[in-house]
């Protein structure tokens, strides 16, 4: 199983998450989003394996989000434009994201408890139509 999180480790339910991925055996691929911000089209990806629009995936009561819809400098709310600001202003980004890279499907980890779902992986059992 390979996963990986979009983590903040200045965040609570982030380091819960983290511990929480680590508690299952598991050692992700961490990206400290906010040292290195994903761009654009990792972003758009993000939203897809969480079949969301981007704009699920903003924190809206971030002072970075709230000047840019107040000011007017945020206009374009479809998702390629809002991928693109939210690349260039991550800390609006919902954290954190949790994805399953090899069955392609993600969660955000809010509560931290919602990973769970991603970390047990199907038995052999329930594959097999028993």
């Amino acid at each position: 199983m390979t996963i990986t999180i979009y983590h903040n480790p200045g965040c609570s339910k982030s380091r819960k998450t983290l511990e929480m991925i680590r508690g299952h055996g598991i050692e992700p691929r961490i990206v400290e989003y906010l040292g290195k911000p994903p761009d654009a089209e990792t972003i758009l990806k993000l939203a897809d394996l969480l079949k969301v629009r981007v704009e699920e995936i903003v924190r809206k009561d971030e002072p970075d989000y709230k000047a840019a819809t107040q000011g007017n400098s945020l206009q374009a709310t479809d998702n390629a434009t809002l991928a693109e600001w939210i690349s260039r202003h991550p800390k609006v980004l919902q954290r954190p994201i949790v994805v399953d890279d090899e069955r392609r499907v993600a969660v955000i980890g809010r509560p931290p408890e919602a990973v769970l779902g991603l970390l047990s992986e199907p038995s052999a059992e329930s594959s097999a139509g028993s």
